[in-house]
């Protein structure tokens, strides 16, 4: 166990971002509300997830909507607050621990923000070791823990409960009264007992997430190269570098789809690469070669600065790095491929690791 202070935040935040994979929303409002609660409340309890009693019940708490949606729409912190309370009540056994549903973006925060009101920990581990559209691509999933009990709350106050026959069920009718309640909603979900959490957790995605921030931050404050720091603390590889020469972006049922289009620079010039997304990257293909997709992490990184570039707030003519970063080894597994591999996605090709690229067949967006 170790204490997650305040000043240790901005790091926090700047690694979520990174394992975001472009999606997840930006985590700088969570940030900013982190660092204000926990300076009010006191540092949070960081649980290993063998710390983490057998017996003991975990939640995850989350924040359901498009990024693109929060854009306009803050969400408010203390209506998460409000969803564990009530998942509690309803389940009539007390919360021991929070976690988060996915490490990425600005849901690698919302736990910490609802852990520092509650006075709870905060196991250091996700459910995805990055971020995913729906709420059934995660790793409890595939452990087969269930979603539901699950509570909905909306900026009003209004509140659901779903009890539903399976995961998928659950990401289905959620999605439908997140529209009703205006495309935001602070959730609780897939409560687990301690022994069963440790069985699908990634662990130590908090722990990664601000190495790889600060790293970052190290390397911006200093005379090393930025991308350089990020790709080596987390372990990937460089996919491409380019300029955006053309971005295709829309909602469409909550999510903002699209694709992005690269010119290379440098040793890549003369090639090109599409970045097809879906809130997050899914998959990367330089001339029509397969050189990484879904479940493994894509990410693209302004390359003067190293910031991530969210799919969402891409734009023509940026300089940019592109990243792959290996997934958690559970996700290559047959049961994790059919919930995130690319195919799950509408794209026929088949999942590689991120050294075996293979001739793409455009997919149907």
């Amino acid at each position: 166990m170790r204490l997650l202070r305040a000043d240790e935040i901005p790091d926090l935040a700047l690694g979520t971002s990174v394992l975001g994979g472009g999606g997840g929303g930006d985590p700088y409002l969570g940030q900013l509300l982190a660092q204000a609660i926990i300076r009010e409340t006191g540092p949070v309890q960081l649980w290993d997830v063998e710390e983490v009693p057998a017996e003991a019940l975990v939640v995850a708490s989350a924040y359901m909507g498009a990024p693109i949606v929060m854009a306009e729409k803050l969400p408010q912190h203390d209506r998460a607050v409000g969803a564990v309370r009530s998942l509690e009540r309803h389940l009539g056994q007390p919360i021991a621990a929070l976690i988060s549903a996915e490490i990425g973006g600005f849901n690698g925060l919302t736990p910490l923000v609802t852990a520092a009101q509650l006075g709870l920990p905060l196991v250091d581990a996700d459910y995805m070791g990055r971020a995913f559209p729906d709420i059934n691509m995660t790793l409890a999933d595939v452990y087969g823990i269930a979603a539901t009990p699950m509570v909905m709350v909306d900026d009003r106050g209004n509140q659901v409960i779903l009890e539903t026959v399976d995961n998928l069920w659950t990401e289905t009718l959620s999605r439908s009264v997140a529209v009703d309640m205006g495309g935001v909603a602070m959730i609780a979900l897939y409560p687990a007992l301690g022994e069963r959490m440790r069985q699908a957790a990634v662990p130590g995605s908090i722990s990664r997430a601000m190495q790889i921030g600060q790293a970052l931050r190290q390397a911006r404050a200093g005379s090393s190269n930025p991308v350089h720091a990020v790709c080596e603390t987390a372990g990937g590889m460089e996919l491409f570098r380019g300029k955006m020469v053309d971005v295709h972006r829309q909602l469409r049922t909550g999510y903002a789809q699209g694709e992005a289009i690269l010119e290379g620079t440098g040793t890549y010039l003369g090639q090109r690469m599409a970045l097809y997304f879906q809130n997050e990257y899914l998959l990367a293909a330089v001339d029509r070669r397969v050189v990484a997709t879904v479940p493994d992490t894509i990410v693209v990184l302004d390359a003067r600065t190293g910031s991530p570039v969210l799919a969402e707030a891409s734009f023509y003519g940026l300089d940019v790095v592109v990243l792959g970063l290996p997934c958690a080894d559970a996700w290559r597994t047959p049961a994790g491929l059919a919930l995130v591999g690319p195919r799950a996605f509408g794209y026929d090709v088949d999942y590689y690791p991120l050294t075996a690229p293979r001739h793409l067949h455009k997919p149907n967006l």
